[in-house]
């Protein structure tokens, strides 16, 4: 059976007194989640119950008043266990877990399920704090997509190469393959499912369309229109800076506006917008940030660009963005920022505040590297790793360290 990696963090903080809250955009597999977590508290004879919000009947019991949930549970002689599937739905959910943590944390331990609007809520920032832990479920990484589309002998293929980069494999056309797929239809779960192109298409487009339209409604968002001509706009200037004031120039909107948009699209989960990295050199430009995406199928579904890698012209965006994705999920996006100077000096990444600090410059094809360009980085940090990341010519060692870096 298949599970994402986010499970095996959440049955190890089972024990833990906190609450878990598992956040993230939609559609990228929160409820499928918390069902296995559940199936496994059952198979190791733990205490456990599913609870889903959006059953009115429960919703009004437990809207009625917070310990009324004591009544759904089974009997037992030590915590339970209780899931429970879009709490954001609660009139009051902030209210809710905190009354139950901070009178029941001894007889239950709370794994919910929240969307955006409940993510959104300053009272569940302030509320919850010291009694919950954060885990955020993204869409699909890459080898969560082989195994997920039916293809675990690539996905074993690719945990091989990981253990050994000195390994060659006979399969590795076929992970290109499936690689390239990827960087055009992303990582929802459901449109991994989905064996047709045409399909995958149209999924793709539903999730564009009807969720992202939940989230603008859940954000309390007026101007509908100019907040997905935004969001559109953005997926047209992956890893580029961004201009506030061009944007709400071209908008016709304020510039608090444009920030407010760009802050819901962040909560949402739907971009990252990284920062600029200086330290006592004038010339770094240090007020406007670049933005990525965390999922490249909704950047695509955005532009509607479903073309081929090999025929597309932003191939470099989206391997680009790809590397981003892979950097936030990993470290944090607060953790990662870029380099640029007016000079024209400039470097994708840099991760300057890790244990381990580095540097990296992302590029389509290996030719395209000029290190000469990187000298006054290399002099300026001398501390901070430089590494080049190429897609062509893709090799074994492209895989192994592109899944783990």
């Amino acid at each position: 059976m298949f599970r994402r990696k986010l499970f095996d963090k959440l049955i190890q903080h089972l024990p833990k007194k906190e609450f878990s809250i598992v956040t993230g955009p939609r559609q990228s597999g929160k409820t499928t989640l918390i069902r296995q977590m559940e199936e496994y508290c059952r198979s190791m004879d733990l205490p456990a119950l599913m609870l889903n919000l959006e059953n009115k009947s429960i919703l009004a019991d437990l809207s009625d008043h917070p310990f009324n949930l004591l009544k759904f549970l089974p009997p037992a002689d030590r915590k339970i266990c209780v899931f429970i599937d879009e709490v954001q739905v609660h009139p009051d959910p902030s209210n809710f877990l905190k009354l139950l943590y901070d009178e029941h944390a001894d007889k239950i331990k709370i794994i919910a399920t929240g969307s955006s609007a409940f993510y959104l809520d300053q009272r569940f920032r302030d509320s919850m704090a010291g009694r919950k832990r954060l885990f955020h479920l993204m869409t699909c990484s890459f080898d969560e997509y082989l195994a997920l589309s039916g293809k675990p002998e690539l996905a074993n293929e690719l945990e091989r190469l990981e253990q050994n980069k000195e390994m060659k494999s006979a399969k590795i056309e076929y992970i290109k393959q499936e690689w390239e797929n990827y960087l055009i239809f992303g990582g929802y779960p459901a449109v991994i499912a989905e064996s047709a192109r045409e399909e995958k298409i149209e999924r793709l487009n539903e999730i564009r369309d009807a969720f992202v339209h939940r989230d603008i409604q859940d954000a309390g968002v007026a101007n509908e229109a100019a907040f997905y001509q935004l969001f559109r706009i953005l997926a047209s200037q992956t890893g580029k800076l961004l201009n506030m004031n061009e944007l709400a120039a071209t908008l016709r909107i304020k510039h608090d506006t444009v920030q407010h948009y760009l802050s819901v699209l962040q909560k949402c989960f739907h971009i990252g917008l990284v920062k600029p990295f200086y330290k006592n050199l004038r010339k770094e430009l240090v007020k406007m940030p670049k933005v990525y995406f965390f999922d490249n199928g909704m950047r695509n579904a955005l532009l509607n660009n479903f073309n081929y890698f090999h025929d597309r012209t932003d191939r470099g965006e989206l391997w680009e963005n790809y590397v981003f994705k892979m950097l936030a999920e990993k470290h944090g996006t607060e953790m990662v920022h870029f380099w640029r100077t007016t000079g024209g000096n400039e470097v994708d990444f840099v991760l300057p505040y890790l244990q381990n600090p580095k540097a990296i410059e992302v590029k389509l094809n290996e030719a395209a590297f000029k290190p000469t360009k990187y000298r006054t980085f290399r002099d300026s940090y001398p501390d901070i790793p430089l590494e080049f990341n190429c897609l062509d010519p893709v090799t074994e060692y492209s895989f192994y360290r592109n899944n783990t870096m």
